[in-house]
């Protein structure tokens, strides 16, 4: 079994079945909170997938724009993790 066999044949199916799941998470999510994490996790999961890619099609230039959105996702979360405390504050 190739590289290039394992990541079509196992990898990607297993990211399918994660992003359906992180999906369901994101529509269903009670919380803010859970909305966030989960539109954090499809974020990943989208790197992932530009990575396989960037690996099949031999384009290493998508591996930058991979680096670029966990870049933005990462500053992404630190804002709203800023935007809970300065809320949680506001409460007391």
């Amino acid at each position: 079994m190739s590289l290039h066999d394992y990541l079509y044949y196992v990898i990607l199916p297993i990211l399918a079945i994660s992003s359906l799941a992180v999906f369901v998470r994101f529509v269903k999510g009670p919380t803010i909170v859970d909305r966030v994490v989960a539109l954090d996790l499809i974020i990943t999961l989208g790197i992932g997938e530009i990575a396989i890619y960037s690996i099949i099609n031999n384009k290493p230039t998508f591996l930058d724009i991979a680096t670029i959105l966990a870049l933005i996702a990462f500053l992404g979360t630190v804002a709203f993790a800023y935007y809970l405390e300065k809320r949680d504050k506001k409460d007391d």
